[in-house]
């Protein structure tokens, strides 16, 4: 298998990352759309609109800001390049400024309660389906591990066996998954979901990012570690909820 593995359609051929990424935004939201129809208790259209748009604008700057930090000094050298500051961009910047959007636009139309369970499951699949497109692009898209001795390592055409970190992650992701549906059968509180989903890829994000080659800036911790050290603390209150599964009771609404 080389990589990368382009896409054949008779003799079109398209790229990978292109090809998944672009399934993974359309799947994604068809599926937000779907699950939105089913919740009676969704926010009016009107609300909703805002909220999503407040939630693609926010995972647009996070997942960049949070891509600029990963080497200060070449950010320095390089802030009047355009075409570096349009390159790269990070899952993790975008789900925690997304989160950010999400809240302030909440704010401005005035309503308080959880919107994101809805988004759990339309998040999970369009990010399992974006990192095949990752690991089929092979060491151009920067996602992979470092050298391993393991059966499973992959050549991504330097000769050198690497973890596959994309796979780890599409294999947690559809665990994370299977627990959050699980936690669906026991009480929780509105919101429960999406706060179990954060907690659970961000601290995934900061273990699975030590076998991956990127330098720490930060006190050898790199700013994506960081983010997810931040993003957990947010949520340090709920910990204990999220994590404990109790019989299934009727919550008052």
């Amino acid at each position: 298998m080389t990589f990368p593995y382009m896409i054949s359609f008779g003799s079109f051929s398209v790229h990978p990352h292109l090809l998944f990424e672009t399934l993974s935004y359309f799947i994604g939201f068809r599926l937000y759309l779907w699950l939105r129809r089913q919740d009676k208790d969704s926010l009016p259209l009107d609300k909703g609109i805002w909220v999503v748009a407040g939630a693609i604008l926010g995972a647009a700057l996070g997942s960049k800001i949070l891509a600029w930090l990963a080497d200060p000094v070449q950010l320095f050298d390089n802030l009047g390049s355009i075409a570096y500051l349009m390159s790269g961009k990070t899952i993790v910047g975008g789900l925690l400024g997304g989160l950010i959007g999400v809240e302030l636009v909440k704010k401005w139309v005035g309503h308080s309660r959880s919107t994101g369970d809805s988004f759990v499951y339309p998040l999970i699949t369009g990010m399992a389906i974006g990192r095949i497109g990752c690991f089929l692009t092979g060491l151009a898209d920067n996602t992979h591990g470092i050298a391993t001795s393991l059966p499973w390592g992959v050549d991504f055409g330097d000769g050198i066996p690497r973890h596959p970190a994309q796979l780890y992650e599409i294999a947690f992701l559809i665990g994370l998954a299977a627990v959050i549906y699980m936690r669906k059968r026991f009480a929780y509180e509105q919101g429960d979901l999406f706060k179990l989903f954060m907690v659970g890829y961000l601290a995934f994000r900061f273990l699975v990012d030590f076998i991956k080659p990127y330098p720490g800036f930060y006190l050898g911790l790199t700013q994506i570690q960081l983010a997810c050290l931040a993003g957990i603390f947010y949520y340090r209150k709920s910990l204990l909820r999220l994590f404990t599964f109790s019989q299934r009771r009727e919550l008052n609404a």
